[in-house]
């Protein structure tokens, strides 16, 4: 065996938490039980990767099938990559059967023409997810194990779900290949990231159920008039407006858990209307810009605001309607009164 794929091997193991090193080689498959058995995983993580790599030496493993583990690993541990969503579209609106074995076939030839050092390995899971990693190399150096790309595809949908390498550049091999082999004609970035791959999952497929605001945020009222001492409808009075903040963010965001998403952008166009004794707009175009999210967990911290005190309740639709723009080119049309209106958020 290779002295780059024992040392791929023993990296691979050494990721792996120490509970789970026994089952992930299961899953693998490469190792009988027999050899299993021999191995005491109960030492150091680096003893048992040592231990692991002598038997991957008497069977002999090539790069391929070290790569197969990497891709259980990163399976089972998705979060720990960035992903990001893309959609493709194609002229026909008849579905086709879809050819697993014609997909992978036609994947690898287009990304072997463009450049012949990579790796490519496939992997099928029981939710109709195909599995594609890819290790790049240069026509000069062999392929970069350490660094690959992830594709997640669902047959007979247009998402793909794409955690690349460092290098970009590979990034339109990549989409070509895609298109070849799963016969459409374009494909686009939505502009959703996140680690967490079922997150993005639930908010394309439309598993994930969040309502809209259909009304107008209520006035606020003046307050300027009101006696400075508490008394029990002031207690009353905030107590109220508690829940009706509580009722309103339950409305809009439903009762369960938001997907976490990380990562949103979506371009948008406002008509702004002024007094025309203002002499402020005189020309009628829409006023344009590109709005981007970033945050740990972003739907969450926006179904917060209001709760917290941060926001007026209920929120503006601008901030509340991430998920549905992600499935509508991220588009959004306003027309709004000047100067009142705030598009940034």
């Amino acid at each position: 065996m290779d002295e780059t794929v024992a040392e791929y091997i023993r990296r691979t193991v050494l990721k792996i938490p120490r509970d789970e090193i026994k089952s992930m080689l299961q899953k693998w498959g490469f190792l009988s039980e027999a050899q299993l058995q021999t191995i005491n995983f109960h030492q150091i993580k680096d003893n048992v990767s040592q231990e692991v790599v002598h038997l991957c030496e008497e069977n002999s493993a090539n790069i391929k099938q070290a790569a197969v583990l990497d891709i259980i690993y990163n399976h089972i541990y998705a979060n720990k990559r960035m992903w990001s969503v893309y959609q493709m579209q194609k002229t026909g609106e008849e579905p086709e059967i879809f050819d697993l074995q014609a997909f992978k076939k036609k994947f690898k030839r287009r990304l072997l023409s463009a450049l012949e050092n990579v790796t490519i390995n496939f992997r099928e899971y029981e939710d109709n997810a195909i599995w594609i990693r890819v290790a790049w190399g240069t026509p000069y150096t062999k392929p970069n194990q350490y660094k690959p790309s992830y594709v997640v595809y669902h047959s007979q949908t247009p998402y793909v779900f794409i955690s690349a390498s460092v290098l970009k550049s590979n990034l339109p091999l990549l989409c070509q290949a895609l298109l070849v082999a799963s016969n459409y004609h374009d494909i686009r970035e939505m502009e959703l990231r996140s680690h967490s791959l079922t997150s993005l999952k639930d908010i394309v497929f439309k598993r994930y159920s969040q309502n809209f605001q259909t009304h107008c945020p209520r006035a606020i009222q003046d307050r300027s008039g009101e006696p400075e001492y508490v008394d029990v409808r002031i207690i009353q009075e905030n107590r109220s407006e508690k829940e009706r903040i509580q009722r309103v963010t339950r409305e809009i965001f439903g009762d369960g858990p938001q997907p976490q998403l990380e990562f949103a952008r979506y371009k948008l166009e406002t008509m702004f209307k002024s007094d025309p004794k203002m002499e402020v707009l005189d020309k009628k175009e829409p006023f344009r810009c590109l709005v981007k999210f970033s945050s740990p967990h972003l739907l969450e911290s926006l179904k917060s605001l209001a709760p917290a005190g941060m926001a007026d309740a209920p929120l503006s639709p601008l901030l509340t309607c991430i998920t549905q723009k992600a499935r509508n080119n991220f588009k959004i049309k306003e027309k709004s009164s000047f100067p009142e209106s705030c598009v940034s958020p």
